[in-house]
């Protein structure tokens, strides 16, 4: 699993300067990923506290996948003009003070105004970091490089759970989100030791957002920029729809239709779950470099789409933790494979502006999916809701059947 089909690691000679790219994209897409999903964690206590709804909860979620969006053209932008590294180091800083300021929130306005925040930031970590490291490691390992760090989601949320189970017991939800804050000492790090790639500095010009605005939909690469974001737009809205509400599955008595598991139970239940996320979102990439980006898009999206109904109908609590650890490996494994893609679909001069756009705009078009589970779990119970988002992921592979071109082993123009 570790070499590809010379017999050659990945990580056999890579650069100093390669290693800083890869380390700061990964604690970045971790911590990012922490701070995002607290919120899932501490849900049940906010909604109490502040009079909401499960509905008015899944709409905070949304406007913060929302935001993502914003923040990811914002912050692409900037990574395509002034460089991947400080536009990394601005969006960890921006998530940070984000997630930090929801403790404060005594409103529902407030709470939501505060997660904006949180997703302008972790729409843009992702489109900066996704580029440097894609433009820093080699063509024949960017599959495998890139899941090693997108593997770092399930970290994140296994971090996210964790912090929730010791902070919540001994001082509330608030204190939570103020251990969001200390992301920010990455950036740090990023400002002092990691460089811009080659490839970003060799460039003799910079595009205007204007020009840039222009490639990304009326110039040769529009059409890739509407299938990436089709098939993203539905991966993410079967991802959204179903993991936000998974941790309030968990908590749900028998008697409504849930396992009725306790903060302790749910907590170990969802760090193992990510066990099978993070095999699944290394594995992807070993996977997409062999067969290919798009057979291997098929099959989780596919797979994805077989497993969560009968994850989300069955009972017995050893057979849903078996098919929790399937659903997270499937459900989230794809993910591996935004990166590389997004990377061989755009030229370098737009590259980070389009891979933000194209991931983080499906992200924020799925911000539907949160509020409509929500709704549909309100009225019908947590099981028809979670049921709902296979059919998602079934459109996500359908997508990339049709439309999704091959770009497996392409140099990076």
């Amino acid at each position: 699993m570790g070499s590809n089909a010379r017999g050659e690691r990945w990580w056999k000679g890579a650069s100093k300067q390669q290693w800083r790219a890869f380390n700061s994209a990964y604690l970045g897409w971790m911590l990012d990923i922490m701070d995002l999903m607290l919120f899932a964690m501490v849900i049940k206590y906010v909604i109490v506290d502040l009079g909401m709804d499960k509905s008015s909860a899944g709409l905070v979620m949304s406007a913060t996948l929302m935001a993502t969006a914003a923040g990811g053209l914002v912050f692409g932008f900037l990574a395509d003009r002034l460089g991947r590294a400080r536009s990394m180091m601005l969006s960890i800083i921006c998530y940070s003070v984000g997630t930090a300021l929801c403790g404060l929130a005594d409103t529902l306005g407030q709470l939501m105004l505060f997660r904006i925040i949180v997703g302008l930031g972790v729409g843009g970590e992702w489109s900066a970091g996704s580029a440097l490291v894609s433009e820093t490691w080699p063509a024949k390992h960017r599959g495998k490089v890139m899941a090693w760090v997108q593997s770092a989601f399930a970290a994140g949320y296994a971090a996210a759970a964790v912090v929730a189970a010791l902070v919540i017991p001994v001082a509330g939800w608030r204190w939570v989100f103020a251990v969001g804050l200390l992301p920010a000492l990455l950036a740090f790090y990023v400002r002092r030791h990691v460089k811009e790639p080659d490839i970003w500095l060799s460039q003799t010009r910079r595009l205007t957002f204007g020009e840039t605005v222009r490639e990304l939909f009326g110039g040769p690469y529009a059409r890739n920029t509407w299938i990436g974001l089709a098939f993203t737009t539905a991966a993410m809205c079967g991802y959204w729809g179903l993991f936000t509400w998974i941790p309030t599955y968990l908590a749900t008595p028998v008697a409504e239709g849930g396992p009725g598991l306790d903060l302790v139970k749910s907590t170990i239940w969802i760090v193992i779950m990510q066990v099978g996320a993070a095999a699944g979102f290394i594995t992807f990439g070993y996977i997409a470099d062999r067969i290919g980006r798009k057979k291997a898009f098929l099959l989780f999206f596919l797979a994805s789409a077989l497993v969560v109904p009968i994850f989300a109908t069955i009972r017995s609590p050893e057979m849903l933790m078996v098919f929790g650890v399937v659903v997270a490996y499937f459900g989230t494994g794809f993910y591996s494979g935004f990166a590389p893609t997004f990377a061989e679909l755009f030229p370098t001069t737009i590259r980070a502006t389009a891979q933000g756009f194209v991931y983080n705009g499906g992200r924020a078009i799925a911000a539907v999916a949160p509020f409509l589970i929500g709704f549909i779990s309100t009225r019908y119970g947590v099981t028809s809701g979670l049921v709902t988002t296979a059919a998602f992921f079934a459109l996500a592979g359908l997508i990339v059947w049709v439309c999704l071109p091959e770009t497996k082993g392409r140099e990076l123009a």
